[in-house]
């Protein structure tokens, strides 16, 4: 990451207007620069990895126009405040705050410096110079269920989590009911760590739920823990954020890649042209922030055309894996038949379909 202090911006800025004028300007005008908040290292190899590649994008994109800076393991609580005002002290002028945790924290520190511009990943609440974005990580969810309950052989298949937070409990609930679909003897076991990253924790998990007869496992936490336990024990899964292939060539079967570079660069463009708006963003696989890795050459030809099917249906938009009838984990109907859950409701969703069993 290139680094251009104030200091000497304006040195060379000063030097510059001794210059002749070349085709209208002596030289450019400040950069704007763009402040990330990461939950993990960027070196997860999932979640801020991807945020990571994203905020690279800017740069490629937008060159010298820009200068990107982030802070990586930030806590979901109230130490997140002074990272945020630090970041705002730095003179960014748009900051993205990537995890669900920061959201309270975000709408404090944006009250402060109003002339700030603020955007946080999978939130639901906004203000004036508060934007909220996500990705429809669930249709994702929905083409690796479908692999999961045609390639199980116990039908017993496991869902590593995190938090009891919407995203995830759409994840869980997408891959449950597309499993369900083309095999309606699969089950579905449930084990949450209270953690987004925690290799240990995350491969004991993988450890109990291969010890509960799960032989496809599927994870919404950021290492490739998992995977590499599924590698040993000759089990099925798939990664989380990005391919993840390479740590487990094996085990993962395909991956949920997020692709947030799209949206950050029309993002930092909006600041620079004047034309920032609080807004709230959910794009998925028609906008590209959802994308299916490569398959493993495991996937026999039928279950491969099955998760393309998926993937063309939600692009264009003929397929939802939330059209009832669906029940809750207590067999009461929620959703009635025929009838597509709107975002509104999926955004905030906190219960688990009928065949989830967790503890």
């Amino acid at each position: 990451m290139s680094v251009l202090t104030r200091r000497n911006f304006v040195k060379a800025a000063a030097a510059a207007t001794t210059l002749p004028i070349l085709g209208g300007r002596a030289f450019a005008a400040d950069p704007l620069k763009v402040g990330f908040v990461y939950l993990g290292p960027i070196g997860d190899a999932g979640w801020t990895w991807a945020h990571n590649k994203g905020r690279l994008e800017i740069e490629k994109a937008l060159g010298s126009k820009v200068v990107t800076s982030y802070v990586e393991n930030v806590a979901e609580d109230a130490s997140a405040v002074p990272v945020m005002r630090d970041l705002v002290k730095q003179g960014n002028k748009l900051i993205f705050t990537t995890s669900f945790g920061y959201m309270d924290q975000t709408l404090q520190v944006a009250k402060e410096f109003p002339d700030v511009m603020f955007e946080h990943a999978t939130g639901f609440k906004r203000d004036k110079n508060v934007s909220t974005y996500n990705s429809r990580f669930h249709e994702g969810r929905a083409v690796l269920g479908t692999i999961a309950g045609m390639m199980t052989k116990s039908n017993t298949i496991g869902y590593l989590g995190s938090y009891k937070v919407p995203e995830v409990v759409l994840g869980i609930n997408a891959f449950t009911l597309a499993a369900q679909a083309v095999n309606p003897k699969v089950q579905v076991k449930l084990v949450m760590i209270d953690s987004w990253f925690d290799p240990a924790k995350e491969a004991a998990a993988t450890e109990t739920l291969a010890n509960l007869g799960c032989d496809v496992i599927t994870t919404h936490t950021d290492s490739p823990a998992a995977l590499q336990v599924m590698e040993q024990k000759g089990l099925y899964g798939f990664g989380q954020g990005a391919d993840m292939s390479k740590y487990a060539p094996h085990a993962h079967l395909t991956a949920i890649e997020d692709i947030w570079g799209p949206y950050y660069t029309s993002r930092a463009q909006a600041i620079l042209d004047g034309k920032w708006t609080s807004t709230d963003t959910w794009w998925g696989m028609k906008e590209g922030t959802v994308k299916i890795s490569p398959y493993n050459a495991a996937l026999p030809k039928e279950v491969a055309a099955a998760a393309d099917k998926i993937q063309a249906g939600w692009k264009d938009g003929s397929y939802s894996v939330f059209t009832g009838p669906i029940a809750g984990q207590d067999g009461k109907e929620k959703v009635a038949k025929g009838v597509r859950m709107e975002d509104k409701d999926l955004a905030v969703i906190d219960w688990y379909v009928n065949g989830v069993q967790s503890s």
